[in-house]
């Protein structure tokens, strides 16, 4: 923390966290040259730039087809994510030791890959393991946050996280665009999206006269609960 910067700052391969001094008031606005990793959105190109991510069991292995190792990946995500103003956080966090604490965070490369990781798993992933999945992501998150990362309970998280991403092959199109990093396209042989299935064309795919009973033991529960309001 300097007179010319009054903050600190934290910088690895993912991200840049800023925090302290001028930021610790949560109403004060970052300087636009505290940024250092990403354009401010609005002055960001104004013609979009396309990507291609390709994941293997939910891990990013290659962009445009290139094969990519952890760093390389990152340092290219990091750059293409900055240059189109992606990745910036203005937050008020709770820190462990019982407090609130307000950070500024660059985090371009980590933004597009989640972006990208998430929209693979909507074609890959079945809805129940899915839905399983992020009820425990809260838990997950709070354990690396909190450095529990060699702890049993993370041992016993990371086996299910790693049993999900089994399926989680394909590979996701970005559109990077003033600050937004919004998937465009998907492909992977582990797809259980079919389009004969999902069509609004085809008759044969289900009856509609079997939404009735579907409905009917549905709001059997909600029958009973207004039955007994009633009484």
């Amino acid at each position: 923390m300097t007179k010319e910067k009054p903050y600190s700052s934290d910088e690895n391969l993912l991200h840049i966290s800023f925090e302290g001094g001028i930021l610790e008031n949560p109403w004060n606005e970052p300087a636009e040259d505290m940024f250092k990793l990403t354009v401010a959105p609005e002055k960001a190109p104004d013609r979009p730039t396309y990507v291609e991510i390709t994941f293997a069991q939910g891990n990013p292995v290659a962009i445009d087809g290139e094969p990519l190792g952890p760093v390389a990946m990152m340092t290219r995500l990091n750059q293409l994510g900055g240059a189109n103003g992606i990745g910036r956080l203005d937050m008020v966090e709770n820190r462990f030791v019982g407090m609130k604490s307000r950070g500024v965070y660059e985090t371009p490369g980590g933004t597009v890959l989640r972006a990208a990781h998430r929209d693979l798993e909507t074609i890959t992933l079945d809805r129940e393991v899915l839905r399983i999945r992020d009820s425990l992501v809260p838990r997950y998150a709070e354990l690396v946050y909190n450095g529990f990362w060699f702890s049993p309970e993370m041992r016993l998280l990371q086996k299910t996280m790693d049993e999900a991403q089994q399926t989680v092959n394909g590979t996701v199109r970005l559109k990077l665009y003033k600050g937004n990093s919004t998937p465009v396209g998907r492909k992977s042989d582990n797809s259980l999206y079919h389009e004969s299935l999902a069509t609004f064309e085809e008759d044969e795919v289900y009856n509609q006269a079997d939404a009735t009973g579907f409905i009917k033991l549905n709001s059997l529960r909600l029958q009973i609960q207004a039955m007994s309001r009633k009484k």
